[in-house]
This record gives structure tokens, sequence and C-alpha cells, in this order.
């Protein structure tokens, strides 16, 4: 290397003291170690010094020194040397690397140059380029031509077809005329042709001949099924076609399955005119023998003429149906009906339509899915009927006042018939519902709307009840309505004891995971079965003063039994007193909420028995167990039919009640004295079967 560039790449040191090598005041960590190897060799000195005999030894220390000195220059030199020779490969590269930069620049600004020029070249050519594409499209539209001259009259030979309804052939032209169109479009680079103008006009007339067909599928099954085989198959090729990129599918499938059902309702309930009073049944009596008719005609001509995934007798009898359930709907929100005509809608809506001579028939296989159909009458238009019938029919105190102008036995000998036939009646009556509740439950005849049944049953009691007043007048002994009267409030609890044990079916599953950990957690579990139960209960409504009310606090008290119940059952067992604390918490909070749930369908506040809770969760809000006599006093104080059974239950819940605590609190609760229940307290503990449930029943007949 030459000694002047070796020179300038020579760093240059910071000068220090004189005579020092050692940098200056901003190296202060050399001069720290300066320091310390100048005290070292003082301190080796001053040793060789004290020891006059080393010093025979100092001329081969100074020849050792001299050596690594040396080494340690030849070090240094050499390390500097490398240094020096890196540097220099670095600065060839680097002028290497400029050059090569240059080099890329200067054929980068001839890359621009070019495109420049090129960019030039091509706006001289844009007008080149407009006339190829004219002439492309120039070229196009004469080989099109002679196709294009033909289109309006094959535009006309078209709709000539879809007025003789030959919908096959006009589909095929219109398919081909929209081929021709969609052809000339992407040749002429989107350009619309008037020679189309009227195509689309061409294939709405081909969408109403389709509709139109469809509509007249019953009349045409008879007549001239081709047209609506070829109706439905040109909607079903419509359906499967691709359609082109400048609009949408047709939905002529959509639009043919409702012209099927808007048809077929057009034919049977199509006129607004309503049968007039007194014309019910013979209306009712054309519908039973049109009905059954048109179902027949569906699944012997229309379903043959149909793909198979039409359904067409599901669909048949499900349009029929709800034509017909609309039609009667119409019909009850009209003027009243008579007696005559309510008894023969019930009749027929209840017995004559469900039976076997109509949708009941077993000519009607699965496909009909009538299972699947609401009634036709709701709950509210039965029960609304039956009110009609029974005000305007008192048959009863009309015979007994005619006999009564006869003689005063006829009188007599008329209302004993007339109190032995209701007992008969209601005996019958009563027979029929354990049959029908049997049914339901054992899976014989599921009733789809079972509850609301006998919440109807419940109002006709109710008005059975209320119509007794008919039957007192003077002469009549004290006494003769009583067997009336009780059989009346037999079946009255027979009906309610069969909602609640509807209810109760319906909320055990939710109690089975109360109480848990995750119920002291969280209000989730009590959620669901409050909301299950507002959900049941809200039919309740429909009832009847004072009925409604008893029906309420029933309920309710089936809830608290099945929740005192689920208490009991050993499934939690505290293990602090924390948990004690949080298990108090939520029963005070459950029984807010079934009060306010309760509230809110309407029940009377005095008729609340949701305080239970709450004197459960002072038991277990106690923190002293030898207290606990004191409790179970109080607790028997309240509810006198609670046991040594329930509390022994309760206590288990607590978790922390040793076998002598466990005897005195029993002991408390058997030597405590006997009180009388509150005036309108219910039973609730002695409802409650402890330690394990048993579901209990009225289908033996032996309610109470």
């Amino acid at each position: 290397m030459d000694s002047s560039i070796k020179d300038k790449m020579q760093p240059t040191l910071p000068s220090g003291h004189p005579g020092s090598s050692c940098p200056g005041p901003e190296w202060p960590e050399q001069d720290r170690a300066e320091q310390l190897a100048r005290g070292a060799a003082l301190k080796w000195a001053s040793g060789i010094f004290y020891r006059p005999e080393q010093l025979a030894r100092l001329g081969q220390y100074r020849s050792r020194e001299v050596q690594r000195t040396c080494f340690l220059e030849a070090r240094l030199k050499s390390v500097v040397q490398s240094y020096l020779e890196g540097v220099q490969t670095g600065v060839w590269q680097l002028s290497q690397a400029l050059g090569a930069v240059q080099g890329v620049h200067e054929a980068l600004s001839q890359a621009h140059g070019l495109i420049q020029g090129l960019a030039q070249a091509s706006k001289s050519l844009e007008a080149l380029r407009e006339q190829v594409t004219q002439h492309k499209q120039l070229q196009a539209l004469s080989q099109l031509l002679p196709r294009l001259q033909a289109v309006p009259a094959s535009v006309t030979h078209t709709k000539m077809l879809i007025d003789a309804q030959q919908l096959l052939e006009a589909y095929v032209s219109l398919r081909e005329l929209e081929q021709l169109q969609e052809e000339a479009w992407v040749s002429l680079g989107g350009l619309e042709l008037p020679v189309f103008q009227g195509l689309g006009l061409l294939a709405e007339a081909m969408g109403h001949a389709v509709e139109e067909a469809a509509g007249a599928a019953g009349q045409l099954a008879r007549t001239d099924p081709a047209l609506l085989v070829a109706a439905i198959r040109v909607a079903e090729m419509e359906a499967r076609r691709t359609p082109p990129q400048r609009r949408g599918p047709r939905d002529w499938q959509r639009r043919c399955l409702q012209a099927l059902q808007a048809g077929l309702e057009q034919v049977h309930f199509g006129t607004t005119v309503l049968p007039k009073p007194g014309a019910l049944a013979e209306w009712l009596k054309a519908l039973q023998v049109a009905l059954p008719a048109e179902l027949a005609t569906a699944e012997a001509l229309v379903a043959p003429c149909c793909p198979p995934y039409y359904n067409v007798i599901r669909l048949w009898s499900h349009t029929l149906h709800n034509g017909l359930r609309r039609s009667l709907q119409q019909l009850l929100k009209g003027p009243e009906l008579g007696a005559t005509d309510a008894f023969t809608l019930l009749h027929w809506a209840l017995h004559v339509y469900p039976g076997k001579e109509m949708m009941g028939s077993l000519e009607l296989g699965p496909e009909a899915d009538v299972s699947q159909l609401e009634p036709l009458l709701t709950s509210e238009n039965i029960e609304k009927l039956e009110a009609t019938f029974v005000v305007k029919v008192q048959i009863l105190a009309e015979n007994i006042h005619l006999a009564g102008m006869v003689s005063e036995s006829l009188q007599h000998r008329v209302h004993g018939m007339a109190l032995s036939e209701l007992g008969t009646f209601l005996k019958s009556f009563s027979d029929a519902l354990i049959q029908f509740s049997q049914d339901h439950l054992s899976g014989e005849a599921l009733a789809a709307h079972y509850v609301s049944y006998l919440l109807a049953a419940l109002n006709h009691q109710s008005e059975l009840s209320a119509s007794l007043s008919i039957l007192h007048f003077d002469g009549v002994a004290p006494g003769v309505l009583a067997p009336v009267e009780a059989g009346l409030d037999e079946l009255q609890r027979r009906i309610c004891r069969l909602v609640l044990e509807a209810l109760q079916v319906e909320l055990q599953p939710l109690f089975t995971a109360l109480p848990s950990r995750q119920w002291l957690s969280s209000s989730e579990l009590l959620d669901r079965v409050c909301e299950q139960t507002s959900n049941f209960c809200r039919d309740f409504r429909r009832i009847r003063n004072p009925e409604v009310q008893v029906l309420l606090a029933e309920a309710e008290r089936t809830v608290v039994v099945q929740y005192l119940h689920a208490l009991m059952q050993g499934r939690l067992v505290c293990r602090s007193a924390d948990e004690r604390a949080q298990a108090a918490q939520c029963l005070q909070h459950d029984a807010a909420q079934f009060k306010e749930l309760f509230l809110s369908l309407g029940l009377e506040e005095t008729a609340h028995c949701t305080p239970v809770l709450l004197a459960v969760r002072e038991l277990l809000n106690l923190c002293d167990p030898t207290l606990l006599g004191l409790e179970v006093a109080g607790l028997q104080q309240q509810f006198p039919d609670v046991s040594e059974d329930h509390v022994s239950a309760l206590l288990d819940l607590r978790g922390d009640v040793s076998r002598e605590q466990r005897q005195a609190a029993l002991s408390s609760l058997e030597t405590g004295p006997s009180s009388s229940p509150r005036t309108g307290r219910r039973a609730l503990f002695s409802l409650v079967p402890a330690p394990t449930p048993a579901l209990s029943t009225c289908l033996s007949g032996l309610c109470t």
C-alpha cells in the first residue's frame, strides 16, 4: 500500500499528557487502568528492592519484559495491518458499486425515453384502433344480418305460439331469439340493436302464459294435461338455465308454484260473498264434497304432471286447509252467528272435517302431511261459538217455564229430570276428560293444543256454573242443587289438577339442576324456570274470574312445591359459611323473582306462598348451629305442616350440623307448641315428598 494512503488511513489518536501515550481526560477508564498498572509495577519493584537477594534476577526480568513488549507490538501491528486491508477492500467495492449504479441509471434513462416514444406512437394509433373496432362490428353485423332480418317474423311467430298455448314450441323460439340477441350484443361490443326491443314483452307474455296454465291446474289436469305439463316443463327448464350476463334469472318456477296455490284457492274460496245466516250448513256440505274430490284429483291427475319435489298432494291439502281457515276466520269476524249455525260450524269443524270422510280419510297417504295442519278453529273461536250457543239456547229454562204453565208437579218433574241429566252429563264429561288426558299422556292420541283444550273446558265449566241460576225458582227445596254444584266443583278441581300436572311435567327437567354450584353463582337456571312458567301461564288470561285467580294461585304453589322438593334432594351441601350465605341470598332472590313473575301474571299479592322461601332462607342464614332449634320452631309456627323429614333435609343443605345439633333441632320441632295455620294459609310442606320425588296424578279418578 502507498505510504501516503497509509498515512491518510492511519487513525489519529487524541493527545494526552506530555510524556504519556494515554488518552486525554475524555478517556477516564484508560487513566484508571494506567494508574492500576503503575501501582502494580511499583508494588512489584518495591518487593524486589526490599529483598536484595532478588536483585540478581533483575536482568532476567528485563529481558523477559523486552520480549513481551516486542510480542505485543507485533500483535498490534498485525491487527492494524488487517484492519487497513479490510478498509481498502471496502473502498474498492464501493467504487465498483458506484460504477454499476451509474450504469443502471443510464439504462433507466434510455428506457424512459423509449416508453415516452411508445406512448406517443400509441396515441397516433388510436384512430386506427377505432376503425378496426368498427370494421369488426360491421363484419359481425354483416354475418348476422340474414338472421337479424328474420327477427321480426320470429317474434310474431312466437307471439302466435303463445296465444295458441303451444308453450314448448314458443319457449324454444324465445330461447333462440334471446341467444341471437346475446350473440349480437357480445359481437358488437355491447351495442343494443332496436330489432330486439320487443323481446322483453314477449318473455313477459310467456311468463304470464305459464302462470295462467298453472293457475288452472285442476281443470287442465282433467281436460288438457299436455298444456299443464308443457307449462311446468317451461318453468323447470328456465330454472335450470344459466341466465345471460345482462339480466338476472326469471323466477318462473316460484311464480308457477304460487299460481298453483292461488288458482286452487280461487276455485273454492275466491268469492268474497260468505254464506248468509241459515245457509252455512249447505256451504259446509258443499265443501264436504268438493274438498275430498279436489284432493283425489290432485293425487290422480295433477301429481303425475308435476316433478316429485313439488309435493302436489301436500301442497293441495295445505292450500285448501289454509284457504278454508281464512274463510272461517273472516266469517267469524262478521255478524254473530245464530245458535243453529254456531252448533253446525262447531260440529263440522271438530268432527266432520278431521273425520274419515275428509282430512282423516285413509285414502290420504302420508304425502298429505295433515298432522302438521293448524286447527280450523282456534281455542278462542271455539269458546266464542260455544258461548253463543249456550246463550241463545237455554232450553232448560224454557221447558221448566212451559211445564209450570201446566202444573206445579210437572214443573218439579221436569226440574228433577234436568238435574238428573245435568249430573249424568257432568259424569260423562269428567270421564271423557280423563280419557282425553290419558290418551295424550300415553302418546296414543297426542293433542297439539292439550293445555288450551283444558283451559277452554274450564271456561265451559265456569259458564255452566253461572247458568245454574236458571234452575232456581220458587218452590225448589233447599239443597236440591247441591249435588250438581258439588259435581261442578269437582270438575273444576279435576281440570285445574290436569293443567297443573302439565305444568309440573314441563318444569321437572329444569328443577333437576337446582340447587347446584351454578345456581349459587348465576341466576340463569331460575330465569329459565320463570320463562317456562310465564310461557305456560300466558294463556291463563283467557280464563274468567274468579277461576283465573284460583288457577294462578295453584300454579304458584306447584312451582314453589317443586322448588322445595329440589332443595331437599341432597344435590347440594354447603361447604363453608360463605356458601351458606350465598345459598341464603339465592333463596331471597328467587322468592322475589317468583313474586314478581306471578304479580305480572295477575295473581293477587295476598295469595302468594313464596314467603316460605324466606323462612327457609333464615334457616340457612343462621351462623350459630346451636340456635337452630329456635329457627325450626319458628318455621313450624309459620308452616305447621312441616315434618321432621323436611327439616332434616333442609339441615343437610347447611352442611355444618352435627348429629347432636340435628337431634336438638328436631326435638324442638317435636316438642314445639302446636299451632293452627294462619288464616288463608295453604298447605305446602305436606305436598312435598321427602326425600324421594313422587309425581302425583289424577288420572286414576281420585282427584281432591
